[in-house]
């Protein structure tokens, strides 16, 4: 009896290297999901690190730590990413068991985004973004509904596309303003303002995509 009391107790503190490094796969493949959702979310915000610690309340260092997978951030980190992100808390593991070789979107199913100051009757929706170093491309669905006297103006890195689906209106790029109807398509410098001027016929849609810098 003795021997087999011994020979359970060295069964139990025996390590098993095949479940421990497939637990420490595991902790990395979730590490790093989680860390390009966070940076990609705040992205598609045009947000800062800074501007999102400032919404989330969390340190920059912290931040900085959990895009870059050097932290593994706690349910209820979780949580104030996901309120000040407004994104639900499992949009943060997607991509953990997903190929990423294609991205399929159901039409109504992109992620909605808000932007501050957008006001009522817009409606951003994210249609995926590649994981890294594939990630070069954001695109967006973009409806407006209701027409405003002002919108914001945007400026950021690289390049954009937008594509009219439906609806007329006036676009602004600096100080020239463009015509866009169904089919019409206008590529431009991201750095230079730019954004909606006049909303023409309403409802309007079109596609939104931008280059953007793939992640490190």
């Amino acid at each position: 009896m003795a021997r087999i009391t011994d020979l359970a107790e060295h069964s139990r503190v025996r390590p098993v290297p095949e479940l421990r490094s497939r637990g420490g796969e595991l902790e990395e493949a979730l590490g790093t999901a989680i860390a390009a959702r966070v940076r990609e979310f705040r992205l598609q915000l045009g947000w800062t690190v800074g501007q999102l610690a400032t919404e989330s309340g969390l340190s920059k260092g912290m931040l900085s730590k959990i895009e870059n997978a050097q932290a593994s951030p706690s349910l209820a980190t979780l949580a104030r990413l996901s309120e000040a992100l407004q994104v639900p808390v499992t949009a943060f593991f997607r991509g953990l068991n997903e190929e990423q070789e294609v991205l399929y979107v159901k039409a109504g199913r992109g992620l909605n985004i808000e932007h501050k100051g957008s006001g009522a009757g817009r409606r951003y929706e994210s249609l995926g973004i590649m994981r890294a170093p594939s990630n070069t491309l954001e695109p967006l669905r973009v409806t407006l509904t209701e027409r405003s006297n002002t919108f914001p103006l945007y400026q950021h890195a690289g390049t954009e596309l937008i594509y009219m689906l439906s609806g007329r209106m006036e676009y602004g790029y600096g100080s020239a303003r463009y015509l866009l109807e169904s089919g019409d398509a206008l590529q431009f410098i991201g750095g230079v303002p730019h954004g909606p001027a006049t909303l023409v016929e309403l409802p309007i849609q079109f596609l939104s995509i931008k280059s953007i810098t793939p992640s490190t």
